[in-house]
């Protein structure tokens, strides 16, 4: 009976932690949280070989939930550097492509292959 509890308890949990419509965690919160869990159970291993596996576990999950956000804030400042780097390289090439049209429109079509045909745009990404 005991175990039929645990498991529907344990069933119960797992449901309610996937229905939830929070956001995903941030590097910074997630590496808070694994640093944390970590360091308490290593602190927790080794404070039973001292004597006091409660301290250990204190000390040991505090020492990982600062580690563990310092790694993770620093994963979250390189994705925001990426995701900065991409937004330039997009509008730099936005900018190349709206002025090869640009050009190509002011030289005019009359020596354009192309010309009163099935136009396919080579400047246009969405081909």
């Amino acid at each position: 009976m005991r175990k039929l509890n645990f498991a529907l308890l344990a069933g119960i949990v797992f449901l309610l932690g996937c229905a939830t419509n929070q956001p995903p965690l941030s590097n910074r919160e997630a590496g808070a949280l694994t640093g944390a869990a970590l360091g308490a159970g290593l602190g927790a291993i080794v404070g039973n070989q001292v004597g006091d596996r409660g301290a250990g576990a204190v000390i040991g999950g505090a020492a990982g939930l600062l580690g563990g956000a310092l790694v993770g804030g620093a994963m979250d400042a390189q994705d925001q550097r990426i995701r900065e780097l991409e937004r330039r390289q997009y509008e730099y090439d936005r900018r190349y492509y709206e002025q090869r049209r640009y050009d190509d429109v002011r030289r005019g079509y009359e020596n354009d292959p192309y010309y009163r045909r099935d136009y396919r745009d080579p400047y246009d990404r969405r081909y």
